[in-house]
């Protein structure tokens, strides 16, 4: 099974865009917050499968955003919190880093999911695979102003157990792998 992770879209639909092209052929998606506004539903719903979504802290307007996503049959809200089996993977994705290093020190997953920090990482923490698919909007934070960085996702496969992440071309919107 191929898994999509994505996060931290914060409005941005043209990279959105390629990376739902992109990753098309994906069994499912999980998006780790930060979509910001509610029409981000509307083009998160062009993947015709599972959307598995947690509410990051940019994502304000909870109640449209909800509302939206209801409306949509593959969008499923978790919260702040989602954890499913996936070809017996055990899998928790949240949005804060912060609360996902402790989880992956649990012995509970075998993979966990985040986002917030805008910092692209495949991981691990013992036997549990850490996944931060990085920023969408392709903007990082971490000298404590915006910089621009690449757009980055990752897709996940359960039988290999291998995380690739893959980056979108900011002037063509090519895709490309990008070395772990």
């Amino acid at each position: 099974m191929r898994i999509a992770i994505i996060s931290d879209i914060h409005d941005n639909l043209w990279n959105l865009s390629s990376a739902l092209a992109a990753i098309r052929d994906s069994d499912v998606l999980i998006c780790c917050g930060d979509l910001c506004s509610p029409f981000v539903v509307d083009e998160l719903a062009i993947f015709d499968r599972d959307i598995h979504i947690v509410f990051g802290n940019n994502d304000a307007d909870l109640y449209r955003i909800t509302a939206k996503a209801l409306k949509k049959a593959n969008c499923h809200l978790h919260g702040e919190l989602f954890e499913s089996e996936f070809d017996d993977k055990h899998l928790v994705a949240n949005h804060f880093d912060y609360l996902a290093r402790p989880m992956s020190k649990s012995g509970d997953y075998d993979v966990v999911c985040f986002g917030h920090n805008h910092e692209l990482e495949v991981s691990w923490e013992g036997d549990c695979l850490l996944i931060n698919p990085g920023p969408i909007m392709g903007a990082k934070f971490s000298s404590g102003r915006w910089e621009d960085t690449i757009p980055t996702f990752v897709v996940y496969d359960t039988s290999s157990n291998i995380a690739t992440p893959f980056g979108i071309d900011r002037t063509s919107s090519a895709i490309t792998k990008l070395q772990k």
